[in-house]
């Protein structure tokens, strides 16, 4: 079994002059945006300013980073323009945001509760709790751009009319 690695290769270079690829692209770097204000977010509420327990911090930052990723989403990675659509667009992206952030803040709150019953360290345990929330945002990143790209933002079909 040979593997053909020009024709791979030529493959991962015609991609990345697709609009599928500049859109992945745009995913990304919302999504590194987002990951920076929420791990950074974390860090403030819970470490610096100590406004509760992990979990309550992670509900602020996540949703506070929540709001420009869902305008950063819609009008430059999926190139929307106009008034958003609230029963298409607004209250899925919320959904898909909480059930984001439910799963992030059980994780961190994990991660919190074991760290202070084993090791007993502040930097250890605020580098568990933040390690948290990125491997779970990690771990649903590629879930999300399907959803966004098949179903929230995606362009409706020439037959369907796009004023409802």
């Amino acid at each position: 079994m040979s593997l053909d690695v020009p024709s791979t290769l030529e493959r991962a270079r015609e991609f990345r002059r697709t609009p599928g690829f500049s859109k992945l692209w745009r995913y990304a770097t919302v999504s590194v945006i987002s990951t920076v204000m929420t791990l950074g977010g974390l860090y403030l509420f819970f470490r610096v300013l100590k406004v509760g327990s992990a979990a309550e911090s992670n509900l602020i930052a996540a949703s506070i980073s929540t709001v420009p990723s869902y305008y950063l989403n819609r009008s430059w990675a999926w190139g929307k323009t106009g008034k958003s659509h609230v029963m298409r667009e607004v209250v899925p992206f919320w959904v898909i945001a909480f059930i984001s952030l439910g799963l992030s803040t059980v994780a961190v709150d994990f991660a919190d509760h074991e760290a202070k019953m084993h090791l007993h360290s502040h930097h250890l345990e605020t580098f568990f709790v933040l390690g948290a929330n990125f491997a779970t945002y990690g771990l649903i990143w590629v879930g999300k751009f399907m959803l966004f790209n098949k179903v929230l933002f995606a362009k409706p079909a020439a037959g369907i009319a796009a004023s409802s």
